[in-house]
């Protein structure tokens, strides 16, 4: 268990990866002071948790994790990592992205013993919220919306970021459908290959890890190509 990073820190450190971030003001105010830190604790912290956001669009990804909805008041996370590879910081503090999830994998996040993949989530008991920091990824989650490779790269190097300033290991980072039962995202990947590539990041020192391979890359293209061939078919 760890105290939060500062706000200062939390950028410094994602800055340190070599990411391009923008801090996003709310009526103002700097993200720092953009949090729900009114219902309840923000720390310890113990990982960091991915999601995709089921949206369309730069703009509007933003602006809807920095608002959030009537029923889900902003922010929804801390950084919306977008198709273009920009970190956007909408909040900092506790944020509505996690929800409640399951005990035996927050053990295992914490210790970080599991294995390649956590234990299945069953229950929904332990405030994520609370502990894990929050990365909001544009993307429908369909399955069919492709994941650019220098968004999938930004993803690796946000969450090597935090890690690397807390001194965790891969094993730390999950997916919401990791947590909490019923979830799907993110979709289009596996969990279990992000961790590998935040490993390979982590080897590296901080913004010297080159992305993933040309194999990997040309893998993520084509995929993407093939998706917009089969949808230009069904047009």
């Amino acid at each position: 268990m760890a105290p939060p990073l500062s706000y200062k820190e939390f950028i410094a450190a994602l800055k340190s990866e070599g990411l391009t971030v923008f801090e996003e003001k709310t009526d103002g105010k700097s993200p720092e002071h953009h949090n729900r830190n009114h219902k309840g604790a923000w720390g310890p912290v113990n990982g960091v948790m991915i999601h995709h956001t089921v949206t369309k669009g730069h703009d509007a990804t933003v602006e809807i994790c920095r608002k959030g909805y009537a029923s889900l008041p902003g922010p929804l996370c801390h950084g919306v990592i977008c198709k273009s590879g920009h970190v956007h910081v909408v909040g900092y503090g506790r944020t509505n992205h996690a929800g409640l999830g399951d005990d035996d994998v927050f053990r295992a996040v914490v210790a970080e013993s599991y294995m390649t993949n956590p234990p299945a989530a069953n229950e929904a008991k332990t405030d994520g919220n609370r502990h894990f920091y929050g990365f909001e990824c544009e993307n429908l989650g369909d399955g069919k919306d492709p994941w650019p490779s220098k968004q999938y790269v930004a993803m690796v190097k946000a969450a090597a970021a935090l890690l690397r300033a807390h001194g965790w290991k891969q094993k730390s980072v999950i997916g919401h459908l990791e947590w909490q039962p019923g979830k799907v995202d993110p979709r289009g990947f596996a969990m279990s290959k992000l961790r590998s590539d935040i490993a390979a990041c982590l080897a590296k020192p901080a913004g010297k890890w080159g992305g993933v391979t040309t194999k990997a890359k040309l893998t993520l293209e084509s995929l993407a190509k093939r998706v917009e061939a089969l949808e230009a078919k069904v047009k």
